[in-house]
């Protein structure tokens, strides 16, 4: 299977987010739903039906497109946001253990990656583990100290982050 995307694949997908509504997400699912239908399978196109429905709220529906565009095979940047939005969608289910495991896919598979940071954080939080969750956001933000104010405290936010996230040793 392959999940390459041509200049005019690549250009249908923008068209059903230019179009997009997120007050009324039945037009832009059945869009995707129709280019999925002209090309059967795409791991891209089931990760973009499944973002459709999951826009709507519907995550149960998006949880099935997300595992289908997993297991069809996504890599690059579609994989960390389909991973991204797949342990999201869990989370909102209240799979949290599951939402963290694919996260920890995420962040072994990309490990640089903001976005798998905020999203774990998120489920962190929502786990009722809200130091772990800070001290995720905490490196985010320290990671870009210089686009910010926090100068001379970014060290010290950072050594913060690296505590909570140890369990507050002694």
């Amino acid at each position: 299977m392959t999940t390459d995307v041509t200049t005019e694949l690549a250009e249908a997908i923008q068209r059903g987010y230019d179009q997009r509504d997120r007050a009324n997400m039945a037009p832009t699912i059945a869009y995707f739903q129709a280019l999925l239908a002209e090309h059967p399978d795409h791991p891209v196109l089931v990760y973009e039906v499944g973002g459709a429905y999951d826009t709507a709220g519907q995550e149960e529906t998006a949880r099935g497109y997300y595992e289908r565009a997993l297991a069809l095979g996504l890599d690059g940047d579609v994989l960390r946001r389909c991973l991204c939005q797949y342990a999201s969608t869990l989370r909102w289910l209240g799979e949290l253990d599951e939402s963290l495991a694919v996260l920890d896919r995420a962040s072994r598979e990309f490990p640089d990656s903001d976005s798998v940071r905020v999203f774990r954080a998120l489920t962190l939080n929502d786990a009722q583990r809200p130091d772990e969750a800070v001290a995720e956001l905490l490196t985010v933000v320290t990671g870009h100290a210089e686009v910010t104010d926090l100068g001379r405290w970014a060290v010290g936010l950072r050594g913060h982050a690296q505590w909570l996230a140890d369990g507050r040793p002694e």
